[in-house]
């Protein structure tokens, strides 16, 4: 799954108009979001933005950050919602017992397997998350598609599009020994992001026509017009 959607070969579209694409679907991982994926996007960037009213990087970052459950679309093959939303993980090294429905892991064959299942497996200590095999998700698809868009938003926001499922780390500590120095000081901007994603979400609805001017601002200024998907 990897290898045939990383290839970013399926369609040339903007930044919104992907945003406009989530309309269409809701989490159902997500208890706490009855609402359309749009609308949890503007409160989370609103959110932000409130707080944050000078790191306009931040403020794109919630905008964008779920935009990989597009996957989700007919377009991109509707793939079913388990294969793209919750929680990730490393593979490669020894499950950690914080991974939700952790107990399944015993039918997997990399938990009896001496290669896969100690506490840094294939890595070594320190070797940098970027040097890490994540599960597939929504997560990884966006920094994907951000990455090699070229877009000039700061290594920090890539970091959180890319780990703010991998719920193992940020809120139970662990995999922190296969973390490097801009790791640890990436992760200081994740639990600040990760209270807005999770905390955010209200039934009060956001004006959007109000609001778009200001993020396709943000849009113009760290991506093109146009991003492969």
């Amino acid at each position: 799954m990897r290898a045939e959607y990383g290839s970013l070969n399926r369609v040339e579209m903007s930044i919104w108009e992907c945003c406009e694409l989530l309309n269409e679907f809701r989490d159902e991982s997500d208890p706490d979001l009855d609402e359309p994926q749009i609308e949890h996007l503007l409160q989370t960037a609103e959110a932000i933005r409130k707080d944050y009213p000078n790191e306009d990087w931040l403020h794109l970052t919630g905008l964008i950050h779920d935009l990989g459950k597009v996957l989700l679309h007919h377009s991109f093959g509707a793939l079913p919602q388990w294969a793209v939303v919750g929680d990730t993980f490393p593979v490669g090294c020894a499950f950690d017992e914080s991974i939700v429905h952790h107990k399944y892991f015993k039918e997997n064959p990399d938990y009896n397997n001496p290669a896969y299942n100690t506490k840094l497996g294939i890595y070594s200590k320190g070797c940098g998350l970027d040097n890490v095999l994540m599960s597939w998700g929504h997560d990884d698809y966006m920094y994907l598609v951000a990455k090699e868009s070229k877009t000039t938003l700061p290594s920090a926001a890539l970091f959180i599009i890319r780990y703010h499922s991998f719920y193992p780390l940020h809120k139970s500590g662990a995999y922190t020994h296969l973390m490097n120095e801009e790791d640890k000081e990436n992760l200081k901007w994740l639990h600040i992001f990760n209270k807005y994603d999770l905390y955010s979400k209200s039934k009060v609805r956001i004006d959007v026509e109000k609001v778009k001017p200001y993020y396709l601002s943000l849009i113009e200024k760290y991506f093109p017009s146009k991003l492969k998907w």
